[in-house]
């Protein structure tokens, strides 16, 4: 009891003093998704604000990790002082069922981050990022066997069910049609809680993207345009450190993605149209897709 009397006075003592030791704390903002829009580089070009701090790999606790309890939580969290911000990204959270609710139930007043790109490259990318996995085991189906053939046979997803001639029951397509997945987070948040963020302009203009999400989260922005360069050979946006040598996301970033036959691109295009559609109003945000 003496002791624990005495670390009480002395973290008053601290307080008073104005010096507060840094402590793991609950994220105050959550990049839920989605992936293979950009949510990786979005935290990574945040972090040019040194009041932003984020836990190494995805800690997946809301949807892989919830059985581990909230202290098992919080220690994944890195240690932060009064007024900087702790960021957590797991973008599997956005077409979670169990996400929205678990993480309200944690903090009704959380800051929602939600990064979208355009769900036919979106699409593409999950497959690239899919079949460079799959290459140790054998390789997958092509592009346009998987979004409107037949690929029941490799995978056990129903991915056959077709909807206006589109595997709509293959993960890449489904997490795609964005209107579904988000009005389950707006039945749990209120829309000034949620920041959407275009993937697009990330890649074409990330110091407008960054700036607006440091504003959101209720900082000073520090992003500016000097402090990004483009990849010579994927053209994907790097960090330029203060010797002006780029700092790139690593390998897996910006890949290269397959040429899809034209008429599977008209195919996506049409089926993805009404459900974009849809996105836009219940967010009240038109994007160019």
């Amino acid at each position: 009891m003496r002791y624990r009397l005495l670390l009480f006075l002395q973290m008053i003592n601290l307080i008073s003093s104005g010096v507060v030791p840094p402590r793991k704390r609950f994220p105050d903002a959550i990049i839920v998704g989605v992936k293979k829009s950009g949510t990786r580089a979005l935290l990574e070009f945040l972090r040019i604000n040194p009041l932003i701090k984020a836990p190494g790999p995805e800690v997946h606790f809301f949807d892989k990790n919830f059985n581990k309890g909230l202290e098992w939580y919080r220690e994944q969290m890195p240690e932060t002082r009064i007024g900087e911000v702790t960021i957590e990204k797991s973008p599997a959270y956005f077409h979670s069922k169990m996400a929205p609710e678990r993480i309200k139930s944690l903090n009704p007043n959380i800051k929602i981050i939600i990064v979208v790109r355009d769900p036919v490259t979106r699409a593409i990318s999950d497959y690239t990022q899919s079949s460079s996995k799959r290459k140790r085991v054998g390789l997958m189906p092509s592009f346009e066997t998987m979004a409107v053939g037949d690929c029941a046979n490799w995978l056990r997803a129903n991915c056959t069910t077709k909807t206006r001639g589109v595997n709509a029951g293959w993960g890449a397509i489904r997490i795609g049609v964005y209107h579904k997945h988000m009005k389950r987070w707006l039945d749990h948040f209120p829309s000034q809680n949620i920041h959407i963020v275009d993937g697009e302009k990330l890649i074409s203009n990330p110091a407008d993207e960054i700036s607006a999400t440091e504003k959101f989260l209720g900082l000073s922005p520090v992003a500016k345009p000097e402090n990004f360069g483009v990849d010579p050979i994927k053209k994907f946006p790097c960090l330029k450190n203060d010797d002006g040598k780029l700092h790139c996301l690593g390998k897996t970033k910006g890949r290269h993605h397959p040429d899809v036959e034209p008429s599977v691109m008209r195919a996506l295009k049409e089926f993805y149209g009404p459900e974009n559609k849809k996105f836009y109003q219940m967010v009240n945000h038109w994007f160019d897709w």
